[in-house]
């Protein structure tokens, strides 16, 4: 098997490093063929906070992944999150030389490099550059140009920055891990590809991404992506506050969340207690499912705030047919679909990454906690299929090129050769 048919997903997040090593089956399905965890000791809010700690961490998950798989792991496709994350809107402007050769991949690919160079604020850098539509000789709302003929091509892009150190801190983290870095993307871009499928995104949808440290948002209308922003608050902070409302330590108060908690008070009963231990020899204490549930209700519904905020502020909350699709480990939070409806008044669904798993995948990898890794897989693959598109069309090129140079052809030529002809008979 060659290494190119196997692509690893690394998803530096606040709470946990996952590994993941996929490669797509016969039918184009995603197998995972291992999987490592390690908790994220060196990460807060989704930005690197120590190196150390977060190599430490980084290389536990990939030794597990490896021994898990079978795979020697290089390379791999890293996640990028956190608060410094901005995205804004360009339009990139190319004027091609000949109205009769078709628009080819190179000519896009020339556009989307015009867009790096765009000048950015002192210490941020360009992400991504996604096009959105393609203008081609004021012909607008064009999805695909290539292969079309025309002089002035144009795109608006969906340009996404983030700063620089922060970049630089998780390539620092993955080179001294051993490893290379194929692609750093976007996580809600990755986590979007693994849980949203062609319809939701042609119908209009909100990704929400509740991680640890942060919650990330992307939207997409007409099958483009419209708008992404990095909310800096996520499951941890929750955590937090049930740590101090109810007086206990952090890790009894994570248990707590995960095994009773619920995002609506009003599904909790009153007379429902939990005991929880006492530290050194103390009297245990006992705390109310309903007061748990009040206090997760309130953080819940300030982060789901912010999301709808971010949903009006990119001008397409009345065209969002699919409605929002929220997934994360934050997701799994009892009566969360109902606490956002209730607040938005957007139809709401949990997104589970089963959309190109292969059958027969583990139970475990279908939980939404691992949408990024997997997400981040599928991207990887989505770059090598695009690479090997570019090579063959630069293939095809050549030999088209070749052609046209030895034989005269078109009416210019024609037109030519029988002028000549005319003058050779005058002449004679």
């Amino acid at each position: 098997m060659e290494s190119s048919e196997i692509v690893v997903g690394l998803d530096i997040g606040t709470t946990k490093i996952v590994a993941i090593v996929g490669r797509k089956n016969e039918y184009g399905k995603l197998e995972i063929l291992g999987m490592g965890k390690s908790e994220s000791i060196g990460v807060t809010r989704g930005v690197v906070s120590n190196i150390d700690k977060t190599v430490q961490s980084i290389r536990k998950a990939v030794e597990e992944a490896e021994e898990n798989s079978g795979v020697e792991i290089g390379s791999v496709n890293v996640g990028i999150a956190g608060q410094h994350i901005k995205s804004l809107q360009h339009r990139g402007i190319k004027i091609r030389h000949s109205v009769d050769d078709e628009i080819s991949q190179k000519d896009i690919d020339g556009l989307i490099d015009d867009m790096y160079k765009l000048a950015m604020l002192p210490g941020e850098e360009i992400i991504h550059v996604l096009p959105q539509e393609y203008i081609i000789d004021n012909e607008q709302g064009i999805k695909d140009p290539i292969g079309m003929s025309g002089v002035r091509l144009e795109a608006n892009f969906h340009i996404i920055t983030g700063q620089v150190t922060a970049a630089k801190n998780i390539y620092k983290c993955v080179h001294k891990s051993g490893l290379d870095v194929d692609d750093l993307i976007l996580e809600p871009l990755a986590s979007s590809e693994s849980v949203l499928n062609e319809e939701e995104k042609e119908a209009g949808v909100v990704l929400v991404d509740i991680g640890g440290g942060t919650t990330d948002i992307a939207i997409f209308q007409d099958g483009i992506i419209r708008h992404t922003a990095v909310i800096p608050f996520g499951g941890n902070v929750i955590t937090e506050d049930i740590k101090q409302g109810c007086n206990i330590i952090g890790k009894q108060a994570e248990l707590l969340k995960l095994k009773f908690g619920s995002a609506l008070a009003t599904e909790s009963k009153e007379n429902e207690i939990v005991s929880i231990p006492g530290l050194r020899g103390r009297e245990p204490r006992e705390i109310s499912l309903k007061n748990l549930a009040s206090i997760i209700q309130a953080r819940m519904e300030e982060i789901i705030e912010h999301i709808y905020y971010e949903i009006k502020n990119s001008g397409y909350e009345n065209k969002l047919i699919a409605g929002i699709v929220v997934t994360g480990g934050g997701s799994q939070l009892k009566h969360i679909t109902q606490l956002f409806e209730y607040v938005t008044g957007m139809d709401t669904r949990i997104g589970y990454p089963t959309e190109h798993l292969a059958a027969g995948s583990s139970d475990i990898l279908t939980s939404p906690m691992y949408a990024t890794g997997i997400g981040l897989v599928l991207k990887g693959f989505e770059k090598l299929e695009k690479q090997r598109k570019s090579e063959n069309q630069t293939q095809n090129n050549t030999v088209v090129g070749y052609s046209k140079d030895k034989k005269p052809g078109g009416l210019f030529d024609k037109i030519l050769s029988f002028g000549k002809q005319f003058f050779d008979e005058e002449t004679n």
